[in-house]
């Protein structure tokens, strides 16, 4: 995989993630291209379905470099998030240095033993996972850190020295610093507040759902083949649906999906009668809850809503 030089402006890296199919806004642009200029880490806090996780797949795509993803969770530690020593194969190489000083002097036996208690301990053995990987690459990557609020705090404390400094220090063989340097993405759904000392080490973004025109351009955009009419009123539907009482609300990816459905049953617009309708909401809702709650008559009145132009108001203002 190629790696792509970083543009002089954030117009251009704009256009680099418009080419690898992700409609970033200026603000976006300018977050990624400050991010890769000084090699500060970002976060992006937003509700989930907003697109957080896109911008950093986006990015691995547009600068040409490999995507590694530590998704987060509680509980999660370093075995899981950066390493963890290969006990199988140290065993293995305990075993085969006995057999094979089996029969020697003791003075070379001990010579075997000496070299193998410095070497069951270095970085043949180790079994490296996304942050270790992410500094130890030879090129540099796109790491993206998952909700990173699902972590408790002591694992956010121990993000800080690979945030600050790009290294990790392992007990056994001292610190190890960056080979190359990733560009960090940390992404939050905002469940807990993260520590000042994170958020003093990264560019932050809020991001939020795009507004009715900005949400139609990237329909229009990742949908071309679909109606214009179709995608107004899907995209102004989906967007009266956020304002309903939703256990979760539908993301962009679930207005993408459900603008490809309706084109796919061979509409070229909405239609009025919501039994048409009925079967297509499994795309947008994602709980037993919403798809009871939304109703037949709460879908009539979401069609019915107010009209494309009103909606809209003044939407010339796309970024």
């Amino acid at each position: 995989m190629g790696q792509t030089a970083l543009p002089p402006s954030p117009q251009g890296l704009r256009e680099q993630l418009f080419s690898a199919g992700y409609i970033a806004d200026e603000d976006v642009a300018s977050l990624v291209w400050m991010a890769l200029s000084l090699e500060r880490p970002m976060l992006i806090e937003g509700e989930a379905g907003v697109g957080k996780t896109a911008i950093a797949a986006a990015c691995a795509r547009a600068l040409g470099r490999p995507l590694l993803r530590l998704q987060c969770y509680e509980g999660l530690d370093l075995g899981q998030a950066v390493y963890e020593w290969n006990y199988s194969r140290q065993l293995l190489e305990i075993r085969l240095t006995e057999a094979g000083s089996g029969g020697a002097t003791t003075g070379v036996a001990g010579s075997a033993q000496e070299a193998l208690r410095s070497n069951l301990f270095s970085e043949e053995f180790l079994l490296q996972r996304p942050l270790l990987q992410a500094i130890r690459s030879e090129v540099p990557c796109v790491l993206l850190i998952d909700e990173i609020d699902r972590a408790d705090e002591a694992f956010e404390a121990f993000l800080l020295e690979m945030l600050s400094e790009f290294q990790i220090s392992i007990p056994e063989l001292g610190t190890l610093s960056a080979r190359s340097k990733p560009l960090v993405v940390l992404t939050s759904n905002g469940t807990r507040d993260l520590s000042d000392a994170l958020r003093r080490r990264c560019l932050f973004h809020y991001l939020d759902f795009p507004s009715l025109a900005r949400e139609m351009h990237i329909v229009r955009t990742l949908v071309p083949e679909a109606a214009s009419r179709l995608v107004e009123e899907s995209v102004a539907f989906v967007q009266r649906l956020r304002k309903e009482d939703l256990d979760k609300t539908p993301g962009i990816a679930e207005t993408l999906d459900w603008v490809r459905v309706l084109f796919k049953l061979g509409l070229q617009e909405l239609p009025q009668d919501p039994a048409l309708l009925s079967h297509s909401l499994a795309a947008l809702l994602k709980t037993r809850n919403d798809r009871w709650g939304v109703t037949p008559e709460r879908v009539a009145k979401l069609i019915d809503g107010p009209r494309i132009g009103q909606d809209v108001g003044v939407a010339g203002g796309l970024k």
